[in-house]
C-alpha cells in the first residue's frame, strides 16, 4: 500500500476550538503520522463573519484524493458545515498539497492557490513543511512565507489538543 504526504488547511469561526477539535479528532483516524501547525486567528477572508481560528495538518494517507476530499466533506458535514440554519462557518477543511500534484483534478485544483494568498495558510505551512517546495513556485514554503506580501494580520492563541501545545513560539 503506498502512501502519500497530504497538508490541509483548517478553519473555524464558530465555536472554534470546539470544532477544530473535532476535526483534528476526525483527521487522526484518516492520516497516519499526522502532525499540526500552530492555530492561528485571522479576520475572515471573502466572507463577512467574525474571526476565524485556522492550522495546517500534514499526515500520510493511502487514500486517492478524490476520496480523501470526499471523506473531508463528511467530516465537515459532520461538524455543520452544510446545515441550511447555519451562521458563520463551523469548519472547514482544504487540500492544500497531495503529494506532488500540480493540476486540476476533477475541479480540485493544486496546489491550492490559498497557499499563496492568505497568510493563514502560508504562514502555518511554513512552520510545519520549511523546506517543502511548493511544485509551482518551486521555492520553498519558508522562502514563500519570508518573502510574502500578504496584507493580513495573524495572531497565535493558545490550543491545546490531546496533550499537544499547537501554540506558537512567538506567543
Amino acid at each position: 500500500m503506498s502512501l502519500t504526504r497530504v497538508y490541509l488547511g483548517l478553519g473555524s469561526n464558530i465555536e472554534r476550538e470546539q470544532h477544530l477539535t473535532a476535526g483534528l479528532d476526525a483527521l487522526a483516524g484518516l492520516l497516519q503520522d499526522m502532525r499540526c501547525s500552530a492555530v492561528f486567528e485571522s479576520q475572515a477572508v471573502g466572507i463577512k463573519s467574525g474571526p476565524f481560528f485556522n492550522l495546517v495538518v500534514t499526515g500520510l494517507t493511502a487514500l486517492p484524493l478524490i476520496e480523501l476530499d470526499r471523506r473531508l466533506k463528511f467530516i465537515e458535514a459532520d461538524n455543520g458545515r452544510y446545515a441550511p440554519e447555519r451562521k458563520g462557518l463551523p469548519l472547514d477543511i482544504d487540500v492544500l498539497l497531495y503529494g506532488d500534484l500540480h493540476g486540476n483534478f476533477d475541479g480540485l485544483v493544486l496546489p491550492r492557490a490559498e497557499i499563496l494568498k492568505n497568510a493563514f495558510v502560508l504562514w502555518p505551512l511554513s512552520l510545519i513543511a520549511p523546506t517543502l517546495l511548493h511544485p509551482g513556485v518551486n521555492k520553498t514554503m519558508a522562502q514563500l512565507w519570508r518573502d510574502a506580501q500578504i496584507e493580513q494580520v495573524l495572531a497565535p492563541v493558545p490550543f491545546e489538543w490531546r496533550g499537544q501545545q499547537l501554540t506558537a513560539d512567538d506567543f
